[in-house]
């Protein structure tokens, strides 16, 4: 999505970018950026929590009329209804989420890639 934004910003469409994932979409070089401390998946906000969406899209739009300069960033102030701790499990191996057949899915996936790669064929 970031170099989307870039790509519209050089052509004269300006964008923000909504986004959890903060070192990445800045590395990137958005012109606005509207970062949101909230799990990956959901940037917009909480599930079914339309008020808080509908705050979110408002600032988005906000930051788009009021940045001065390329490269801001503002931080949305929203907090995470269930607490912090999906930062726990998200930034640790365990990736509780991911069960047993997803893990190996997962692996034949990188294999079958290896080997493409190994024929030249990527």
């Amino acid at each position: 999505m970031s170099l989307i934004s870039r790509y519209l910003e050089e052509h004269g469409i300006p964008t923000v970018v909504i986004g959890a994932a903060r070192d990445i979409v800045e590395q990137c070089g958005v012109a606005r950026f509207l970062f949101v401390d909230f799990p990956l998946g959901s940037p917009c906000g909480e599930p079914w929590n339309v008020e808080q969406q509908h705050d979110i899209f408002q600032q988005a739009l906000g930051l788009l009329t009021e940045a001065k300069q390329p490269r801001t960033t503002r931080t949305a102030g929203h907090n995470w209804s269930k607490g912090e701790d999906w930062k726990r499990l998200v930034f640790t191996e365990e990736q509780p989420w991911q069960t047993k057949e997803l893990q190996e899915k997962w692996m034949a996936r990188k294999e079958d890639y290896r080997q493409l790669k190994a024929q030249g064929k990527v």
